[in-house]
């Protein structure tokens, strides 16, 4: 369970899947023989099931996919922009450093794909996602069907039914106004994922 205050929680559908689209490579972890970590990307299919459905692969190599038996559970964390927040931004005083970021919890029970066909769907639907082009005729993605099949041989499909789903924003909801100016006038002085936190931050504020 994700420790969340309240001020911090969200719970809204639409908000918690389009933080997900927008930060699809996720860290899976389930435990079967022992505690497994995969760092994948995952496909959201927003109208499957009443949460979602969340779909991936694995290399065959990779020991993992043996838990995805549609009966273990496994959670996928989807991690948003952070930074550092230092407590000299603040108006008010003393305070102490803190971090703020936005992650999203996914938890339900994978199950592998039972054909080569719902994996090769997958596919597709991921070079559509990350690589539109690749729909124009003669482009390099468009592999020749024997070459295809071979190289889904050494890949695992799953796909898994969010049954639980839990986003925690943690922007500095809990200061004042002046506070969180402070915190956002510094983050835009900052580069990186400080400037994606900062504009996370505008988004809430709205």
């Amino acid at each position: 369970m994700l420790y969340t205050p309240r001020s911090f929680q969200e719970s809204d559908l639409p908000t918690l899947h389009a933080f997900m689209k927008q930060h699809a490579f996720s860290t899976v972890i389930s435990h079967g023989s022992g505690l497994n970590v995969s760092h994948l990307p995952l496909m959201l299919i927003p109208d499957r099931g009443d949460k979602g459905t969340l779909l991936g692969h694995l290399a065959r190599a990779n020991p993992h996919w043996k838990d995805f038996d549609g009966e273990r559970p496994a959670l996928c964390v989807f991690h948003g922009p952070h930074a550092y927040i230092s407590p000299t931004w603040y108006k008010v005083q003393p305070s102490a450093p803190t971090w703020n970021y936005a992650v999203v919890h996914a938890l339900g029970r994978p199950r592998i794909f039972d054909t080569q066909a719902e994996l090769s769907k997958l596919i597709d639907l991921m070079l559509a996602q990350y690589e539109p082009a690749s729909g124009a005729p003669g482009h390099a993605a468009h592999l020749p069907e024997e070459v295809r099949a071979q190289l889904l041989e050494h890949i695992v499909g799953f796909e898994l039914p969010i049954e639980e789903l839990q986003g925690k924003f943690k922007l500095g909801q809990n200061r004042s106004a002046e506070d969180q100016a402070g915190m956002m006038e510094a983050l835009a002085g900052q580069g990186g994922d400080a400037l994606a936190l900062l504009e996370l931050m505008r988004q809430r504020g709205r």
